[in-house]
């Protein structure tokens, strides 16, 4: 083929000088060809191009309909949480305990596999640091997610507390209530947007997590006497607020007795269901002021990634071991029901027209899967939250 380009070209060079040159452009454009294409098209070994805000797609509709994955995958799980989260942030511009801020939580669990998107945690900081500045939060709520969040994202990724993660648990303190609570988001919403309660063991999670002994600080001493003056209070109303409570006691003193922790998780694993799984409206069961806004029946009797993997994950904290039987199961079936767009569907404690804590589902999943040792690679830092 030279020969003929060779004979076509009809220079005057010497044929052994012009074969070289054509070989080096032939060589030249196969390299460029190749480039090009795994530019576009990502390196199969390395799975598809990085997700990032400016090439981020909508999300496929969360549906139960959605069929189940051919085979378990942490990739694809991970491209979903990093396409849910960015597109969300993208679009809406916000943080929600369901999707973004639940992916601070459970991203770091798979960097061992892929990088995170890279925009994510600079929104937070952001967020906290120019935002609330010029404008303020939206809610108290907002300070208590978004200093709990990054605290545990400090405590999974580099160990120490970012200048952000300080500020947000700075200001939470500031807005903190002289009963110890916080103004929390009540928009009927289980188990997120709903009481108090909630807020409080998630404030007491983020205290207890943050790195550098914040806990210990003068500022952070006094932020546990005010959440353990409320929780003395105010009882756990359902079993999701004892679970929320065993969560936080594990890493703040003083909330909740060994035998308590004991009782909840006996209590937690009296409900799972004969396929592995576990089923969220279980635990908000008989939560009347939190009916269904579609006035139809909750399902106590189907298994979701949100409930499963959210109860691994704790009994795993509490010192369960990963080789008990009822958490085998648990993980099985969070490995034979994920679905195809890499997600675990969770459906709506309050209506069907939306499945948003799907996302969050995801999130319990993927942090269940790593504390059992499924995440290759995974750090002992990792899978210790």
């Amino acid at each position: 083929m030279l020969d003929v380009l060779v004979a076509w070209m009809d220079f005057s060079f010497p044929k052994e000088k012009l074969m070289k040159i054509v070989s080096c452009v032939v060589f030249l454009a196969l390299s460029a060809f190749l480039f090009l294409s795994f530019s576009a098209h990502g390196d199969e070994a390395r799975g598809p191009a990085r997700l990032t805000l400016s090439n981020v797609s909508a999300p496929p509709a969360i549906s139960a309909d959605e069929p189940l994955a051919k085979e378990f995958s942490l990739i694809q799980a991970s491209r979903y949480l990093d396409r849910s989260s960015l597109h969300w942030q993208k679009e809406r511009k916000c943080g929600t305990c369901h999707t973004n801020f639940a992916y601070l939580m459970a991203r770091p669990a798979l960097t061992p596999l892929s990088k995170q998107a890279p925009e994510v945690r600079p929104f937070f900081e952001d967020m906290v640091q120019v935002r609330w500045k010029e404008k303020g939060p939206r809610w108290d709520a907002e300070v208590v997610a978004a200093a709990t969040t990054l605290a545990f994202n400090d405590r999974t990724t580099t160990g120490e507390l970012h200048p952000a993660t300080r500020t947000a648990l700075e200001r939470m303190a500031t807005i903190q209530r002289e009963d110890g609570g916080w103004d929390w988001l009540k928009c009927g919403w289980p188990p997120f947007e709903s009481d108090d309660h909630f807020g409080v063991t998630f404030a007491a999670l983020g205290v207890g997590v943050a790195p550098e002994n914040y806990d210990e600080s003068e500022i952070g001493r006094k932020t546990l006497d005010g959440i353990r003056k409320y929780l003395e209070a105010h009882s756990p109303p359902t079993l999701h607020h004892r679970a929320m409570l065993l969560w936080s006691s594990l890493h703040v003193e003083d909330l909740m007795s060994k035998p308590e922790r004991e009782e909840t998780l006996a209590d937690l694993f009296d409900l799972q269901l004969s396929d592995g799984g576990w089923a969220i409206a279980a635990l908000i069961e008989n939560w009347k002021e939190h009916s269904r806004k579609d006035d139809k029946p909750q399902d106590t009797k189907t298994s979701d990634g949100y409930a499963t993997g959210l109860i691994v994950f704790l009994a795993r904290q509490a010192g369960v071991s990963r080789e008990d039987p009822r958490i085998q199961r648990g993980v099985q079936w969070l490995k034979m029901n994920q679905r195809e767009s890499g997600r675990w569907f969770t459906r709506s404690p309050t209506k069907d027209s939306r499945h948003f804590i799907t996302n969050a589902g995801t999130a319990f999943a993927v942090m269940a899967l790593a504390a059992c040792g499924e995440v290759p690679a995974a750090s002992i830092r990792r899978a210790e939250f």
